[in-house]
């Protein structure tokens, strides 16, 4: 007996010893040992580099470890201690991909070897994540054996500066993020249609007039307020230059982004001269989304470009250079003379054939120059020159057509990328631009898209996380919205897809989250929260009602609230209290609360049942991917969609170019009066009311008989009701066409692009 305790002591021992070398580091690395015992830091310790390249490494890596360890380290050229030191050195030869390292880590010395390309320096980047301090000013690293390496080539990460300006510390402080998860590219927005944020000497008025607005749009667009403040700022190119050098020294590519031929309402506003209008004055915007104003295709605006382009290339010496193209407004070129002559000259087909001569002559332009152009997915079109790049972000579609065509591309789709998106429930969250993307849906993202062959794959460099500043004040908000989902994003794009495990990264990134609690960042803890989940029942009789916790945590309190179908259920009534132990079935109009506490924030989740709650629905057409919510059911969960703080992706469905075509079983033969659903209107973002709804109904599935059609007005809330009344008729099939509007009209944000239909809750009288 007592030998068994002892055996189960050190076997216990010996497991806590083990668990407390599990590996910490994001991205995971490929391969990862863990060893027996620790090496301490002492006062002597250093590091010994033995190359030019190692030596930049070594020194970033000291100032990295003062500012998240307060752990300083010499850097040497000849060891001067025996024991206790980091030796870095770069080796060509190293059998493993560029970019990789190994590192031996004894309880005497470190050791890493890196290949070219920055590998010594994405060693060290694990070194600092790995670095503990159980007691103040006492730091250890587990002993270990890696070898490591990127999967992809391009690991990127953006960042709006035009619609909120951030400081050259707040910037290094961002790149510093970008390092510490290995991430090698960092896409700079510098100028947009709220302000031109980048010194060009020859153009002083694009940073005296179009580095500031005179107010700026207060809450979400659809409230239309605005403040009266003067707002802006730039960054001098000394201050560039101060940027791209610090980047550098942390093995990242800075590229740039000047917009064009749309989004360039600041520039015009500083050089009304280049717009299509005469005698017009154009002004820096104040509202988010999209402007009607684009550059006009003359030589005079060619040469301004030109010249733009000449200083950004002087400052940035990245291959590529990010020229926008995305959503370009054809408005004013239809109606410009000058437009419609230079259409019939090149003999173009249109407006869109004048925007591929504009991207095709600022192609080649900055090819002469030995760079190329990378744009979003609309300037793919036929005679774009080869050397051009993509970025993805009308869904995958862009990248998939691109690489087809011999172009490379970078994956930044909305569905996965978008960082300003709502990461948690959205009542729990800061005001956002709209949409759902959750930590899990980042770390489940594969970049390279399945229709494409293995050869097509290798156009696909790798992805991109945008993070877009609308609604994105202060730089607390910019941690608050990139990280942890940077960290999942990193780890996609480092990490083999075999040793990816959602459990194990949310594991290592508790550790990650006190690493990056030495600095302040203000980063989100939302998906540690508890997400309430709808499920359909086995029998469809009801809805299932889960309470989801990233490592499937049980027994906690919950207040709940049954309520009759007549009596919709609120919140303030008479709860009673529960322990959540298992999914549970509800079969009436439902109130839940689980109060706030240290771990998570308040959870809300209100049910209201109709005949169609948790009954069977079939679509036609599949929603899109980044709005495909619970799929079907979440037509008939009972959750009615918010737009307060603002719409979320999680609650509706969003169809681009096409028909909501539902049918919902009722399970057997009923009586209904009344059939609605809720359309979300948002032209800012393409939404728009379907043009009609019909209603037709079958008493087997199979022959449908038309109710009737019924025209969707606009009321006066951006989420409207379709509704449609009629005589009491027997059904147990419900079938419901929602008709999207289709192309969107000339004169409207997106005009000439797919309008989106967005659907939320069908109920059935």
């Amino acid at each position: 007996m007592k030998t068994t305790l002892i055996f189960t002591l050190l076997l216990t021992l010996h497991v806590n010893m083990l668990k407390a070398q599990q590996c910490p580091i994001v991205p995971k690395p490929v391969e990862y040992t863990a060893n027996p015992g620790y090496f301490y830091f002492k006062p002597t310790s250093y590091i010994l580099v033995n190359d030019m390249a190692s030596f930049m490494d070594a020194v970033t890596f000291r100032d990295m470890s003062i500012k998240f360890h307060s752990l300083p380290l010499k850097t040497v050229r000849e060891e001067i201690y025996p024991s206790h030191y980091i030796e870095v050195s770069y080796d060509s030869t190293l059998m493993i991909p560029d970019g990789g390292y190994t590192m031996l880590i004894t309880e005497e010395k470190i050791t890493i070897i890196g290949k070219n390309k920055g590998g010594v320096f994405y060693g060290l980047m694990s070194l600092l994540q790995m670095t503990e301090s159980k007691f103040t000013n006492q730091f250890q690293v587990p002993c270990a054996g890696i070898s490591d390496f990127p999967q992809f080539q391009y690991r990127g990460m953006h960042l709006d500066c035009s619609r909120h300006f951030f400081t050259v510390d707040e910037v290094k402080m961002y790149i510093d993020y970008l390092a510490l998860y290995k991430m090698n590219t960092f896409h700079w927005h510098l100028t947009d249609d709220q302000g031109w944020r980048i010194e060009i000497k020859q153009y002083p008025k694009l940073t005296s007039v179009g580095a500031y607005r005179t107010g700026t749009m207060k809450g979400h667009y659809r409230d239309q307020q605005y403040d009266t403040i003067n707002y802006g700022g730039y960054y001098t190119q000394k201050e560039i230059s101060e940027v791209v050098k610090y980047a550098k020294n942390r093995n990242i590519t800075i590229i740039p982004e000047i917009e064009m031929p749309g989004h360039c309402a600041a520039a015009l506003a500083a050089y009304p001269e280049l717009g299509c209008i005469a005698d017009t004055t154009y002004s820096v915007g104040q509202a988010w989304g999209v402007y009607k104003e684009a550059f006009c295709p003359k030589p005079e605006t060619f040469e301004f470009l030109y010249r733009v382009l000449d200083e950004v290339m002087a400052l940035f010496p990245s291959q590529y250079i990010h020229i926008g193209g995305d959503e370009v407004e054809k408005d004013q070129w239809m109606h410009c003379d000058y437009c419609q002559q230079l259409i019939k000259e090149k003999n173009l087909v249109d407006e869109h054939g004048l925007q591929g001569y504009f991207t095709k002559t600022i192609a080649e332009y900055v090819q002469s120059k030995g760079r190329n152009i990378i744009g979003w997915d609309e300037i793919l079109t036929n005679d774009l020159p080869q050397q051009a790049a993509i970025m993805s972000w009308r869904g995958v579609n862009g990248g998939i057509d691109a690489a087809r065509a011999g172009h490379y591309a970078v994956m930044t789709p909305g569905s996965h990328c978008y960082f300003d998106y709502y990461q948690g429930l959205p009542y729990q969250e800061p005001l956002a631009i709209g949409g759902y993307i959750p930590l899990q849906k980042v770390y489940e993202y594969h970049p390279i898209p399945d229709a494409l062959t293995p050869e097509e794959s290798k156009y696909i460099l790798g992805a991109q996380g945008n993070l877009w500043t609308e609604y994105i004040p202060n730089f607390d908000q910019v941690e608050y919205m990139v990280i942890p989902r940077m960290l999942a994003l990193s780890e996609v794009l480092w990490t083999p897809d075999t040793a990816r495990n959602y459990a194990d990264f949310m594991r290592r990134l508790s550790t990650q989250f006190e690493l990056l609690g030495r600095v302040d960042c203000h980063y989100s803890k939302s998906a540690f929260g508890i997400i309430p989940e709808v499920l359909p029942t086995d029998d469809f009789n009801g809805v299932r009602i889960a309470l989801r916790t990233w490592d499937n945590t049980t027994g906690f309190e919950y207040q709940y609230e049954d309520t009759s179908k007549n009596s919709p259920a609120v919140f303030g009534g008479a709860f009673s209290k529960g322990i959540y132990t298992a999914p549970f079935i509800v079969n009436e109009s439902y109130s839940l609360i689980i109060p706030e506490d240290y771990k998570h924030p308040e959870v809300k989740l209100r049910l209201l049942f109709n005949k169609a709650t948790g009954k069977k629905i079939t679509l036609k057409t599949p929603p899109a991917q980044q709005y495909s919510g619970s799929g079907a059911f979440s037509l008939v969960d009972g959750i009615n969609a918010s737009l307060y703080p603002s719409w979320s992706g999680n609650e509706w469905l969003g169809f681009s170019g096409t028909n909501l075509n539902c049918t919902i079983d009722l399970g057997a033969v009923d009586t209904i009066m009344a059939v609605s659903a809720g359309f979300l209107e948002d032209k800012t973002s393409w939404i728009y009311l379907p043009s009609s709804m019909e209603i037709s109904v079958s008493l087997d599935g199979k022959k449908f008989t038309r109710i009737g059609i019924v025209p969707v007005v606009k009321d006066d809330r951006a989420i409207t009701n379709g509704i449609y009344k009629f005589d009491p008729t027997a059904a147990r099939y419900v079938r419901i066409i929602a008709n999207n509007i289709g192309t969107i009209p000339q004169g409207n944000p997106g005009a000439g692009n797919k309008a989106w239909l967005f659907v939320d809750e069908v109920h059935i009288r």
